[in-house]
């Protein structure tokens, strides 16, 4: 009789209580957090002198990818990446004006495809560039309708006091009258919202600093002295490399009245303190809301169940090359922050080269959501859990010189080669040798501030064709994904 007992109280058991299996497959909430113009910077890179103490905790308990690259190093089309999962090329939005859907009518968002499969999903902020989206930041993605931020029509999200059109702002005022700040306490009480439903949610929080202009509150700015700040240490073009693969600071120049327009004009020395002090200023006060969004996930008791990924849409010049913003093929602008965590389960660093576009599936793997079968990009969750030390050989960007050249930008665990082609051309099409302009390699062990285009040094005649090689591999592939 006691036998039997047991045996129905092992069935009864087996019914009532959910199998490993079951526990393993729960679908995780996503908090999706965008940093516009963030370069990686600050202690998770190595960085002691910038003060990033939320982004610094976030990596000791996450996977940091420390070589990821954007797929284009300026807002709308990097984001279109990144939340589609296709390249640039497949979108085609190259530029900041041109629509998602009317190029592509039928493309499936990452927030989407998440809706499809029994999410909630919300965003708040700069998520998408609104630029490349309709009016509710592109309303199929969202199960929650957008409700855009106060202040957040003004690209970089505006000044918090200053009237005129300049660069920087240091004002004494606290965190919540910015609007950065408001959207971290809003972002905040959507995530309640949001948690308070059985339903597994997807939460996009789109943060504008450090976005120009560089306007943060007193206290960010007081982190930092000025006279120890350092500027460039390479302010040249390199040794051989074309005159337009550069750009003399279009938006720094062009849009504020204290930077010279005169792009012949070179840019104070005291000027460029000031405008490092004021980045670093804003990465500072962003890290801060950060830390608020995601210390809000503890106190709801869901950070155990919740995967965190933290990005910046592209890097940023300070001044190497001469140069300020982004819009470039070189490191600086192509490399972008990525940093994935899930409550301890995965932590490390990689060198691997990865980009935008293995987001999504990587998201989906960790969620415990089936990967859609089109994506560009490969899941990163093996190099995550140790299985594999890379999944791709190199990670590829682009950037377009305007009226008919494109670069293409290859990037693996130590060189880059670029390649710029003419007459209009773009993967997708048979590769034609003919069409190159120019090409230029790097050697980031020896050469990290790419002071001289090695592409005719015969000592890497051999890293060249095996460039040149991959790169062949890349365009042929995308003749045949067309097909």
């Amino acid at each position: 009789m006691n036998n039997i007992k047991v045996v129905l109280l092992l069935l009864v058991l087996s019914i009532s209580m959910p199998s490993q299996a079951g526990v393993l497959s729960k679908k995780r909430n996503v908090l999706f957090i965008a940093v516009d113009d963030l370069k990686p910077i600050g202690g998770l890179y190595g960085d002691k002198t910038i003060y990033t103490p939320h982004l610094d905790k976030l990596a000791q308990t996450g996977f940091v990818f420390d070589n990821n690259h954007c797929q284009q190093a300026v807002c709308a089309p990097t984001r279109a990446s990144i939340l589609t999962g296709k390249r640039p090329d497949y979108t085609q939005i190259w530029d900041l004006k041109t629509f998602i859907r009317d190029k592509q009518p039928d493309i499936v968002t990452l927030p989407q495809y998440f809706h499809s499969k029994g999410y909630q999903t919300a965003a708040i902020g700069k998520v998408f560039d609104k630029r490349s989206v309709d009016e509710k930041h592109d309303s199929l993605s969202w199960s929650i309708p957008y409700l855009e931020a106060e202040g957040s029509s003004v690209v970089g999200g505006g000044y918090m006091k200053e009237t005129r059109r300049v660069s920087t702002e240091c004002a004494d005022v606290a965190d919540s009258t910015t609007m950065d700040g408001r959207m971290a306490l809003d972002g905040i009480e959507l995530m309640r919202q949001l948690a308070s439903d059985d339903e597994p949610f997807f939460l996009a929080v789109g943060f504008h600093k450090p976005h120009l202009p560089f306007a943060a509150p007193k206290k960010y700015w007081d982190l930092y002295d000025r006279s120890k700040i350092k500027t460039a240490l390479f302010t040249e073009k390199a040794e051989g490399s074309p005159d337009y693969a550069y750009q003399p600071g279009w938006e720094v120049r062009s849009q504020y009245e204290d930077v010279p327009k005169d792009f012949d004009v070179p840019i104070s020395i005291e000027k460029q303190k000031e405008l490092i002090h004021g980045y670093y200023a804003c990465v500072s006060f962003i890290d801060q809301q950060i830390g608020l969004v995601i210390d809000e996930l503890d106190k709801l008791g869901i950070r155990e169940n919740t995967l965190i990924v933290l990005w910046g849409d592209h890097g940023w010049h300070l001044g190497d090359h001469n140069m300020w913003c982004k819009h470039t093929n070189f490191e600086q602008a192509t490399r972008s922050p990525l940093v994935i965590a899930l409550d301890d389960k995965y932590v490390g660093t990689t060198n691997a080269p990865t980009e935008f576009v293995d987001v999504f599936p990587t998201i989906c793997d960790l969620a415990n959501v089936k990967t859609p079968n089109y994506i560009d990009g490969l899941s990163l969750e093996p190099i995550m859990n140790g299985d594999r030390t890379e999944v791709k050989p190199m990670a590829v960007s682009q950037f377009t010189r305007w009226p008919d050249r494109m670069g293409y930008t290859f990037r693996d665990t130590r060189y880059r080669y670029t390649v710029w082609m003419s007459e209009h051309f773009r993967s997708g099409q048979v590769y034609d040798a003919s069409l190159i302009d120019d090409e230029e390699l790097y050697d980031y062990q020896k050469d990290p501030l790419e002071t001289k285009n090695l592409i005719g040094d015969a000592v890497y005649s051999e890293v060249r064709k095996s460039m040149v090689e991959k790169s062949k591999v890349f365009f042929n592939e995308a003749v045949e994904k067309k097909k």
